[in-house]
């Protein structure tokens, strides 16, 4: 770690994911040596930067290293990319987790299936509620979002008053929950806060978010233009969509249907902490055949994309239950998230080679996001008057918007944090006091790897440039017993790999041959030689950079 100044040097912000990126949030405040997580969240792999991997955590190496100073984790919402890693990470950190009764909810089902529903301490926090954890007293502030339950929090300190947003925007109808706590906030500004940590993701989108209740006039409109099955897809945890979704189909006298795990596990959590108790029967996709096309609505998880939501494999033919005929309507009532927009459009043109009538937001009203246009976070400062603006929660140019953003509505500090950056908030603050371990760890079964390891790297070399085995027999003088052999994979079609694969055994035979004496005896000398020359052949027959991996047999 480069640090200029003591952990325990005034108040301190720390994110460890979330800045400089859209997703995996994880963000501390330490003071007094004492340390608070908020939000431990996940981000989904890209196929083509991290083949084989489907979830990434962030690296908590840092604070792993402190967790006999870490008081706990504060979950603002039930996001996965503000509580997603909590299951994955606890083991390492071993603190208590703060959580509202739905977030509680959604995490307690995560912990049960990793086996840890009797280990990790989670206290379930009113909406509202005001507690201390060490030098830090926070309180709960309701704001809007495109979940149940999401939280501001207020931290104040003694050296000062920290908001942090969460996930938010302004919605005065938002169809679940409270609207946001506004004379809260004013209050907060009116009392002195010093720096405003806050949701960056629509910064570059003028005017306002719109509203929830205004979505259902589109969605309303297109369900009842539909003629044959209308499937729609939106992010399971939208408790307010799936209301709307559900009171279209009633009012359309269509049944809804759920497609998907995770829809089925946040209609249990809502349940059970007294959301969508009154939108009436919710069939099983097993029942959807039995219903005639213009009395159906399948509401379906996948609306980024994901090769295993049940819209990706709907789309690939591959669902045990239900599949797309002509005449369908398919409705994206989501956002397109920056990254998924290659799988997004492969789904899109599945869909439509089926036969389907695909819809997604820039098609028809079918969609509002959950975070704040330009004109909301104008207000949010208003209300606030922060002395320090400090972005997260978006890639590098989102935050560097919001943080100019913020000096033409008179902040007098604003800056922009990358992750693994320490920040003194105050006193004398805001000045950047050192910088820690921070990074990506992919989930590789039960096992953590570095997304920039070996594992990724050779991973990825395959995908790209595909690879070769070689496989030697020595004897004790260092002479070849038989040609070597060789297994390509990805690098030649049938039609020449036979030749191809001669030419790799000639050029290693050839090769090893030429070695001194001595160094015929030494294994390692002896694969590497046969590597460089198998590699030479390879690239020079496909252009690329083939992974060879070589084994010495001495016999």
């Amino acid at each position: 770690m480069s640090q200029r100044r003591k952990d325990d040097d005034g108040l301190l912000f720390l994110p460890l994911g979330g800045s400089g990126e859209i997703g995996m949030n994880l963000n501390l405040y330490g003071l007094d040596d004492q340390w608070l997580i908020v939000d431990l969240g996940i981000t989904f792999a890209d196929d083509t930067a991290t083949p084989g991997i489907d979830v990434i955590v962030p690296d908590i190496t840092w604070i792993e290293e402190r967790r006999d100073k870490l008081l706990g984790i504060v979950l603002t919402h039930a996001h996965e990319d503000h509580l997603g890693a909590v299951h994955y990470l606890w083991r390492r950190l071993r603190c208590p987790v703060y959580a509202t009764p739905f977030t509680a909810a959604m995490l307690a089902g995560k912990l049960k299936e990793a086996g840890l529903a009797d280990e990790v301490p989670v206290h379930v926090i009113p909406l509202g509620h005001r507690f201390e954890l060490g030098p830090f007293d926070i309180e709960l502030i309701s704001i809007t979002h495109s979940i149940p339950e999401p939280n501001a929090l207020a931290i104040r300190t003694r050296v000062g008053t920290v908001l942090h947003t969460g996930d938010w925007k302004l919605d005065p109808s938002p169809v679940i929950g409270r609207t946001t706590e506004e004379d809260k906030l004013a209050r907060l500004g009116d009392d002195g806060v010093l720096a405003l940590v806050c949701d960056s993701t629509n910064v570059l989108s003028a005017g306002h978010s719109g509203s929830e209740g205004e979505v259902a006039v589109g969605l309303d409109e297109v369900i009842g233009k539909a003629k044959g099955r209308v499937f729609v897809t939106t992010f399971a945890s939208h408790v307010a969509r799936i209301t709307t979704i559900a009171n279209l189909a009633r009012k359309h006298d269509r049944h809804l249907v759920m497609v998907g795990r995770s829809l089925w596990r946040v209609l249990g959590a809502a349940r059970e902490t007294g959301y969508l108790t009154e939108i009436g029967e919710v069939m099983e996709d097993r029942e959807a055949g039995y219903l005639p096309d213009d009395k159906v609505l399948l509401l379906c998880t996948g609306s980024q994309g994901e090769p295993r939501g049940a819209m990706g494999r709907i789309a690939a033919d591959d669902h045990p239950q239900v599949a797309i005929q002509p005449g369908d309507t398919v409705i994206f009532s989501s956002k397109i998230i920056p990254g998924n927009e290659l799988s997004l459009a492969v789904l899109h043109n599945n869909l439509a080679a089926l036969g389907a009538d695909v819809i997604t937001e820039k098609d028809a009203f079918v969609h509002v996001s959950g975070h704040p246009n330009r004109d909301e976070l104008a207000r949010m400062y208003q209300w606030t008057r922060p002395t320090i603006a400090v972005p997260v929660h978006g890639e590098r140019r989102h935050l560097v918007a919001h943080a100019a953003l913020a000096r033409d509505l008179q902040v007098p500090h604003a800056f922009d944090p990358a992750n693994g950056q320490i920040w003194r908030l105050a006193p004398e603050g805001p000045e950047m006091v050192g910088e820690v371990q921070a990074g990506r760890w992919a989930i590789e079964g039960p096992n953590l790897v570095q997304v920039r390891g070996e594992l990724v790297r050779e991973r990825r070399a395959l995908m790209y440039n595909g690879g070769a085995v070689v496989s030697l027999a020595v004897d004790d003088d260092g002479d070849l017993i038989g040609d070597p052999q060789v297994v390509m994979l990805g690098i030649a079609d049938e039609a020449v790999a036979d030749e191809l694969r001669d030419e790799v055994v000639d050029a290693v035979s050839n090769a090893v041959l030429k070695l001194p004496r001595k160094a015929s005896g030494d294994d390692e000398r002896v694969a590497e030689t046969a590597r460089i020359a198998a590699r030479r052949v390879l690239r020079q027959y496909s252009g690329k950079r083939p992974l060879v991996q070589t084994s010495v047999l001495r016999v």
